[in-house]
């Protein structure tokens, strides 16, 4: 089949392909809702095996409190299997449809969770449905649905680890960055600093109390200080909270901390300063919680191959294919940190993710999809 052949076949099924996008975005599935998760997963499975038939294998996973990860396993006709990505859950909350429907205007679609990431999902289920119609060669697919991306897949991420270990690939169907893969993205340290002082009346007894709000004050600009811009690390000391009244020196205070990381050898670094902060008031104690959400997405051997060969698959399709590092960091990140080959951002060109002009624009939505066709065809003929 021609390149040409095949995008007259991806643009005739992106009517359908608007359709299901809908009947997904209409699906309200916050990440911290676990009823409208579990509901919302019961439709997607759904709508998966109306698409594609029932599939040769299921693991349904128990996440407790979290969204289920769901694994559907279609047989290829060419050795190997292929790891698909795609996370249900969103950052809107119930009720948000209500006020931002779903809606198609001048050549892009609007709603909660349309960009981040329905249509890379409807993208990875229309690859493997119209790789099936035409009858090209494909390797197997291991789809796997997960519904805490949104929250730093707690729960999910042993899964992701387990089932990318045997595979040709793992694509990602994150949004792209206007149309640019994401090869590189940051890691993520999510920490919260919390300083234990002394309560008394700040009129009556001022100087029997030791305050963790003054504490925690002169501790912040070292926090803040730790960024290296040049090591690709920035450090956001985002939220601040603390004590009872302004006439109270306060017993606790405490602040959260976003920290992203380009170089994985910056976890050590930042650990050990975060672990050594002190106040001069030396009967103020500090606490260091929390953990490294996401390791950073550095390309490996096989990962930059896998780029070079989306590359040229792209230049068959007469169009130019580029890559990008970005700061946001996604599922893939567990990928990379193994050294398994991995490919980020095939889904959506558009914008506005977690704000609300997130939108996707339908023209790309095609050619995507040719691009995911061409990439599996290709990983089918190398393990033949």
């Amino acid at each position: 089949m021609t390149p040409s052949d095949l995008a007259a076949a991806t643009a005739q099924a992106l009517p359908e392909m608007i359709e299901d996008l809908r009947t997904l975005v209409e699906l309200e599935t916050p990440s911290n809702d676990k009823r409208l998760l579990d509901a919302g997963l019961a439709t997607i499975s759904g709508w998966v095996v109306d698409r594609l038939g029932e599939p040769d294998g299921t693991e349904r996973h128990d996440c407790g409190p979290h969204g289920d990860v769901l694994v559907l396993t279609y047989r290829g006709t060419a050795p190997g299997t292929v790891l698909m990505l795609c996370h249900y859950d969103t950052v809107w909350p119930a009720g948000t449809l209500a006020e931002w429907p779903f809606e198609v205007e001048d050549g892009r679609v609007s709603g909660p969770g349309v960009f981040d990431m329905k249509t890379g999902l409807v993208q990875a289920v229309w690859t493997l449905r119209l790789l099936r119609e035409l009858g090209l060669p494909h390797p197997s697919v291991r789809l796997l649905l997960n519904g805490d991306e949104e929250i730093g897949s707690p729960a999910s991420r042993r899964h992701i680890e387990r089932l990318s270990e045997d595979v040709l690939a793992t694509l990602v169907f994150e949004a792209s960055l206007d149309g640019a893969l994401k090869t590189s993205r940051k890691g993520v340290g999510l920490f919260d600093v919390t300083a234990h002082g002394i309560e008394s009346h700040a009129g009556l007894d001022p100087f029997a109390g030791a305050s963790a709000i003054h504490a925690l004050a002169e501790v912040v600009p070292r926090i803040a200080a730790l960024s290296a811009p040049e090591r690709g690390t920035t450090v956001n000391v985002g939220l601040i909270s603390g004590g009872t009244g302004r006439n109270v020196i306060a017993a606790q205070a405490s602040c959260g901390i976003d920290i992203r990381i380009a170089e994985p050898e910056e976890m050590k670094r930042i650990d050990a300063a975060l672990h050594a902060l002190a106040p001069s008031d030396q009967r103020v104690r500090l606490t260091v919680t929390g953990e490294w959400n996401r390791p950073p997405m550095v390309p490996s051997d096989p990962s930059r191959r896998l780029f070079e060969r989306a590359h040229a698959i792209a230049a068959e399709h007469g169009w130019e294919l580029a890559e990008t590092a970005v700061g946001g960091a996604s599922d893939g990140n567990f990928v990379s940190a193994l050294g398994r080959p991995v490919l980020d951002g095939l889904g959506a060109l558009g914008s506005g993710a977690h704000a609300r002009h997130e939108h996707t624009v339908l023209a790309p939505i095609p050619a995507r999809t040719a691009l995911t066709i061409g990439l599996l065809r290709a990983l089918a003929a190398d393990a033949t």
